[in-house]
């Protein structure tokens, strides 16, 4: 009897997965083994370059401090991804729809994602002041473009013989943009979720430069202003384990909303 196998067996697949799991691990912790090593061998001043322990002790002596910046930052970044996804998603519907609109959107998308965010955040601060919307409508503008361009890149993915057997149904557009074109643009749209969220993260924190009273921009730039290194590192390692985390989570999700896809 010959034995067909259709897929890769559960053994070696756990294999796999145990070793992405392990040099997810080892590979950070050799960098922060490496990172204390050099400290402590060039004896570099705090005030330059914090050791990883040092930076722990930081984290450890106020952990509520930097716990609730987190999820005020936390907040205005998934306030703003939201904003972003929805309205790029939106145009990109629309763009599909109607063709003929997509050098005019694309040339003013263009135009907003090349305008600085350095340019643009102060001036949503004094116009709007140093409340949560500025800072979530920039982490809007940061996510907007890369969503667009995906979603389109998707929604126009559908191929000729797809979109024949669509029309010999007698499908309108809706139906096609909605039983078709949605589907194939759903792996594009996490593929943009996996760079907007961890970016989101940093959109909310550039904003919080600009000015406000909470959140780890403020702690970042309290601490860069008073040349103390540790606190502002501290923030840094809070951002990037919140955008690691961030980018886990899109990629989880993915696999289970888009199996078909596999």
């Amino acid at each position: 009897m010959i034995r067909v196998i259709l897929g890769p067996t559960p053994g070696p697949r756990r294999a796999v997965y145990l070793e992405s799991y392990v040099l997810a691990i080892a590979l950070p912790a050799f960098a922060l083994g490496l990172w204390e090593a050099v400290v402590r061998w060039r004896d570099i001043p705090v005030y330059l370059l914090p050791a990883p322990s040092r930076i722990a002790q930081t984290l450890l002596a106020q952990p509520d401090y930097y716990l609730s910046a987190l999820l005020i930052t936390l907040g205005e970044a998934l306030g703003g991804l939201m904003i972003g996804t929805a309205t790029g998603g939106v145009i990109a519907a629309l763009v599909g729809l109607h063709p003929s609109m997509e050098r005019g959107v694309m040339t003013l998308a263009i135009l907003v994602k090349s305008t600085p965010l350095a340019a643009i955040a102060p001036l949503l601060t004094i116009w709007l002041g140093f409340g949560v919307l500025p800072k979530i409508l920039i982490t809007a503008l940061l996510t907007f473009f890369p969503t667009l361009v995906n979603v389109l890149v998707g929604l126009q993915s559908a191929r000729r013989e797809m979109l024949d057997v669509m029309r010999i149904h007698r499908a309108t557009t809706w139906q096609v943009l909605i039983h078709l074109r949605a589907w194939l643009a759903l792996p594009y749209l996490f593929a943009a979720l996996r760079v907007t969220a961890p970016l989101a993260l940093v959109g909310a924190v550039i904003a919080e430069w600009t000015g406000a009273s909470s959140g780890l921009g403020r702690v970042m730039w309290l601490a860069y202003s008073n040349l103390n290194l540790p606190p502002m590192f501290a923030a840094i390692f809070m951002l990037s384990l919140s955008g690691m985390s961030a980018y886990g989570f899109i990629v989880w999700l993915e696999r289970r909303v888009t199996r078909w896809s596999a």
